[in-house]
């Protein structure tokens, strides 16, 4: 595997940061574009890279922020190229603007991606519409269950306006890109961790509907959240980043993190990135700067503790939520995984409204939020 990175600026001018020996980028196979949706609309960078890349299978993807090595990248685009020796990939685009139906997305990737072969699915998903909870699930179904599924959805800084994602072509809002990898060559190694602490009483859930939340108890939903966020009320949906929701679908369920899209003043409901199942329980969460960065060193270290080769490649799909409560700090999180990993691995990523990745207790994935999501790669 060797690999190439590069930034692009407003006109579209290159440069590149790091570049495997031998690296020629007519070989690149793969091609991973990060940028803010703002930025991408206005460069539409699509056929500079096609022209620098042009065997490459290219995704583009809006994001909350860039990351490069570890730094903090805005307003340039971060593009990392690939080029596998051994290693096959396909790929697969739907459009959930024009369909909806999220088993058809799941049959559409079955039949173009799934064969003996397969290794592991990146999902680079739009991240305003879609329901994360019902993607995975349902791309679970069509996998068995048996498949690793990584990646994120799309950004759109702090904004939540739109997202927009793009396969072979400029990014557009309501895409949902999936590539897969394929043959014994390529390893992968996944690891994700919050450090968020709770606080406040746990609540059940009374009224909801999919990843839409109505009641909390006897009360709405936003009235309640409102309540808790006090000063910050007025700012919502983005001062929600600073008090995401802890949610147990039962006693002996773990707790995941769910992260609110947008908030319905007239019905005061909140609709989230996945499903708050009816019954369930929530808490809030607050974030403490040296936990979070922990976190993110645990995440790493989780990999490393098992790794069988030493990775060339990382990608790192930290969620907008850690970025905004970090602030100036935000680049300790990433400073950390190369602590763990060394000088010698190139890292590439984005700032997501959601992040995808394997679980201890899922083979495939579970969806993730306010985590920061590490997958290394490896080809033998």
């Amino acid at each position: 595997m060797k690999l190439q990175q590069i930034k692009l600026n407003e006109n579209n001018d290159e440069k590149v940061i790091f570049s495997s020996e031998h690296f020629y980028p007519q070989k690149a196979s793969l091609l991973l574009a990060f940028g803010e949706r703002t930025f991408l609309e206005k460069t539409l960078p699509f056929q500079k890279l096609k022209t620098l890349y042009p065997n490459a299978q290219i995704v583009i993807c809006s994001t909350s922020g860039q990351i490069s090595n570890t730094q903090l990248v805005e307003n340039e685009v971060v593009a990392t190229a690939i080029e596998f020796e051994k290693t096959k990939i396909k790929v697969s685009e739907i459009d959930i603007v024009l369909n909806s139906d999220i088993q058809a997305l799941g049959k559409t990737i079955k039949e173009t991606l799934m064969s003996a072969d397969l290794k592991s699915i990146l999902i680079i998903s739009e991240g305003s519409f879609v329901n994360g909870t019902e993607l995975i699930n349902e791309l679970m179904i069509q996998t068995k269950e048996s498949i690793p599924i990584f990646g994120g959805l799309a950004g759109d800084e702090y904004n939540f306006e739109k997202t927009i994602v793009g396969l072979n072509q400029d990014a557009a809002a309501g895409k949902i890109v999936a590539i897969g990898f394929y043959g014994e060559a390529i390893h992968f190694g996944f690891g994700s961790d919050g450090g968020w602490s709770h606080f406040g009483p746990e609540r059940e859930v009374t009224h909801s509907e999919k990843n839409v939340l109505y009641k909390i108890g006897d009360r709405f939903a936003l009235d309640l959240y409102k309540e808790y966020l006090g000063k910050y009320a007025d700012q919502l949906p983005a001062s929600s980043l600073y008090f995401p929701l802890s949610m147990k679908e039962n006693n002996n369920a773990e707790p995941v993190v769910r992260t609110i899209l947008s908030i319905d003043e007239e019905n005061k409901s909140m609709t989230f990135a996945g499903n708050i199942p009816q019954g369930s329980s929530v808490r809030l969460m607050t974030g403490n700067f040296d936990k979070l960065i922990d976190a993110s060193y645990n995440a790493a270290e989780r990999i490393y503790s098992k790794q069988k080769y030493e990775p060339e490649l990382a990608l790192l799909v930290s969620c907008v939520g850690r970025k905004i409560v970090l602030g100036n700090r935000i680049e300790e999180e990433i400073e950390v995984v190369r602590e763990v990993f060394g000088e010698k691995i190139l890292i590439c990523g984005f700032y997501s409204y959601g992040e995808i990745s394997p679980t201890l207790k899922k083979v495939a994935c579970e969806l993730h939020n306010q985590t920061m999501t590490i997958t290394t790669i490896y080809e033998s």
